[in-house]
């Protein structure tokens, strides 16, 4: 089975838990891992993975892109997991969502939601709850546990898809 891992990363906090979630689905499939930007094709994929900072409450645009890289970001404000989902056919995979956000309480708004929302309205089936991970600030670094934890998270999606497609 094949899974594709797409990410978007302004500061290598969410590009850190890609590589996390990837590495854990490899035991149980071909994983390619992607950032956006590239715009790889899901084509023939059995799980989908997309994983985003929360930006202005959701998924980035170019604006909150830009304000990333005048706060010292040095990656490519043009397309993210927005543009990514936008551009994206009709898919038939199983797919799951993750953001990583500012640890602050009753922040609201989640990337990841927002993605889970468009995959599903893109035709996926998702067996999973969008989850997030919780950087120290806007630039991270990451709270300690959040890789573990995304580990974990990664093998509860691995095993909800192989449930799914191969029921007992």
């Amino acid at each position: 089975m094949k899974a594709l891992v797409v990410y978007e990363s302004m500061f290598g906090n969410t590009e850190l838990i890609a590589h996390a979630v990837a590495e854990e689905l490899e035991s149980a499939f071909d994983v390619t891992l992607a950032p956006a930007c590239d715009i790889p094709s899901a084509d023939g994929v059995d799980l989908l993975v997309v994983g985003a900072p929360t930006h202005a409450f959701g998924l980035s645009r170019p604006g909150t892109r830009e304000d990333a890289v005048r706060q010292g970001s040095t990656r490519r404000p043009d397309v993210g997991l927005r543009e990514y989902l936008d551009v994206s056919p009709m898919l038939t995979c199983t797919a799951a969502a993750f953001d990583t956000r500012v640890d602050k309480p009753r922040l609201p708004g989640s990337a990841a939601r927002r993605a889970h929302r468009r995959l599903r309205g893109l035709g996926c089936r998702l067996p999973a709850a969008p989850e997030s991970f919780r950087v120290s600030g806007t630039r991270g670094p990451l709270l300690p546990g959040e890789v573990d934890r995304a580990r974990q998270w990664a093998g509860r999606v691995a095993a909800a898809t192989l449930i799914e497609r191969h029921p007992v």
